[in-house]
């Protein structure tokens, strides 16, 4: 893993100049039961716990040439069972490593159970083991829940890359401490007399108690980054800490003394200020950036001091659990938010008072269709809702706030249509609708392929509508073409697919050759039209192209062989119509089939 090495000047956000307690080897970690405060800092990291190592787990060389580069070491042990984890909050400026060990004994650390190597290009605010606190979901620097029994010991070794930083603490965190909120840690291993570092909020009393059996005399001291300051008329068993610092105090037991440090660290706890109710329009996978809230919540409390989450219910709020992702994806609905702000060095220095909605609206549903067909000329149709709800508004781009409106000819219209809420936002939707004119149908010619038992007829409309075709009252298709269709009188159906009307014709299948050669080769000697057999009294009538009757033929005229009163006729193109009597006896037309041929010689 590639690090980055933070050139910056790098500020003591939390503790300028403090001195605190920071063990660089791990033969002298700071035994803790709890969270920690922010320390001043880690400089330089004392003996090579490593022995020269090149790595250890995720960790390789920093640099200093070896593992460490400016560490801090910590040790706990387990009082009970569950899942545990901890955040190390600091600058998010700055880039900070981890290991810890499952071991006992600095001699035998063994390979490292939890480990994070991560560059913290991101600038985030935490990294450690289990779930970052300020919803990042898919943070690198944290590292899965560990499960824990009672009586395990740990050692955590906590390293910066960079040379400068301003220091960190450790947050502990996990189901652990809830159902054992006093024992989760065991505290028996700390063996100072002032106890594990205090991690403090506000105004919060801390009574620090140095009582000893035996004792004669107290003498107590504060170190606020200066060096020692004896705390004057401070001379009694108890002392309650008011400010950060390093306290020691001196106990003269009559001969002898005993000198304990601790180090007390007070963070402002903060004030959330109220956020706004909210809706919002939904879309389609739609996101929600919960972190333009933040400025809401906070004030003029500096962002860079406080944390700010979102939870779904007051209780994760409270305990911090499961925030939110800051990339939120609300349902439709009402959605109750809870914020909870923490101080970024103590999380138990936090505010999760104050909750919002975000009310996620459906945009208006749109029923009326998008497109309208005009039958004809048959005048102006009514485009739009025809039944409007009365909560929208409706808006047109020709500037009428109608539902609907009444259109005389072919083009687009759009309708805008509005919802407002309680609180003042709007959600739209837009939609446009095409206006179109259908004509009643109209055929206009017949193709018919291959004069056979069964023939394939494609049926050819006028204009450019939507049409749907039957044969002999069989069930309607989109095409137009009919295979399988034998000679004789059929009947046709065209609708329009819109409702404008529908054409019933009565055809005529037949065939005939486009062209004829009466050249004496036998072959293609004559015209004739097939399928005249399946008519009653059929007959042909063959026309020059100036109207004159050249031939006329009946089912048993073998064809026309191109000459006229015993003449060859010239090679061009010939007319010809074919009659017969319909179901009523009467003579008729066949339609679509006044059509030509050629004569080639």
């Amino acid at each position: 893993m590639i690090k980055f090495i933070i050139k910056i000047i790098v500020f003591l956000i939390f503790c300028p100049g403090l001195r605190s307690q920071v063990a660089q080897d791990c033969a002298q970690a700071i035994p803790i039961c709890r969270n920690t405060p922010v320390n001043g800092g880690t400089q330089g990291y004392g003996l090579d716990d490593f022995n020269g190592q090149d790595s250890t787990g995720c960790l390789e060389q920093s640099i200093s040439g070896g593992i460490e580069s400016n560490s801090a070491w910590y040790r706990f042990r387990t009082g009970a069972s569950g899942e545990l984890g901890f955040n190390i909050g600091h600058d998010p400026g700055e880039d900070w490593d981890f290991a810890l060990y499952r071991a006992s004994d600095c001699g035998q650390l063994g390979e490292p159970i939890r480990c994070n190597f991560f560059d913290n290009r991101e600038g985030v605010r935490y990294m450690g083991v289990g779930e970052d606190p300020s919803g990042q979901g898919d943070s690198l620097l944290y590292e899965p829940w560990l499960e824990v029994g009672p009586g395990e010991d740990y050692y955590l070794m906590i390293n910066n890359y960079s040379n400068l930083n301003s220091g960190f603490s450790i947050q502990f965190t996990g189901s652990i401490w809830v159902s054992n909120p006093l024992d989760a840690l065991d505290c028996s291993i700390i063996d100072n007399l002032l106890g594990a570092p205090v991690a403090a909020c506000g105004n919060e009393n801390v009574v620090l108690d140095a009582t000893l059996s035996g004792a004669v005399g107290y003498q107590w001291y504060r170190d606020v980054g200066t060096g020692f300051q004896q705390l004057p008329g401070m001379d009694t068993p108890t002392l309650s800490a008011m400010e950060s610092g390093i306290y020691r105090v001196v106990v003269d037991r009559g001969g002898s003394s005993l000198l304990s440090d601790v180090q007390v660290g007070f963070s402002a706890s903060p004030q959330t200020q109220p956020v706004q109710d909210m809706a919002l329009c939904h879309q389609p996978d739609m996101e929600f950036d919960l972190s333009t809230l933040d400025a809401q919540a906070l004030g003029f409390q500096d962002p860079k001091d406080f944390v700010v989450s979102y939870h779904l219910s007051q209780r994760d709020a409270e305990s911090g659990t499961h925030p939110l992702n800051k990339i939120f994806s609300p349902q439709v609905g009402r959605q109750d938010l809870f914020v909870r702000i923490a101080s970024l060095a103590n999380p138990q220095c936090y505010d999760a008072s104050v909750g919002f909605v975000i009310d996620v609206l459906q945009p208006p549903v749109i029923g009326f269709p998008l497109e309208v067909v005009r039958c004809g000329s048959t005048g102006p149709v009514e485009i739009g809702e025809e039944n409007p709800d009365p909560g929208y508004e409706y808006l047109w781009d020709t500037g009428e706030r109608t539902p609907s409106l009444s259109v005389s000819g072919d083009g687009e219209h759009t309708l805008t249509v509005i919802q407002t809420t309680s609180m003042g936002d709007t959600c739209t939707t837009n939609r446009t609708i095409r206006v179109t004119t259908s004509q009643v149908p109209v055929i206009t010619k017949l193709d018919i392929e291959d004069m056979r038992a069964n023939n394939r007829v494609t049926v050819h409309p006028a204009g450019s509508g939507r049409y749907e075709f039957s044969m002999d009252d069989g069930p309607f298709q989109a095409s137009n073409v009919f295979s399988g269709v034998p000679p004789g009188i059929h009947s046709v159906v065209l609708r329009d697919f819109h409702g404008c009307g529908e054409l019933r014709e009565e055809i005529v299948v037949v065939g005939f050759a486009p062209s004829f050669s009466p050249n004496g080769d036998v072959l293609n000697e004559t015209w004739q039209i097939g399928g005249l057999s399946t008519l009653d009294g059929p007959i042909v009538t063959i026309y020059d192209r100036y109207g004159k009757l050249i031939k006329q033929m009946d089912q048993n005229d073998v064809g026309w062989d191109g000459s006229f009163n015993g003449s060859p006729m010239p090679s061009t193109d010939y007319w010809f119509k074919l009659s017969y009597r319909d179901s009523q006896g009467n003579r008729t037309y066949a339609k679509y089939l006044q059509s030509h041929f050629s004569l080639r010689r």
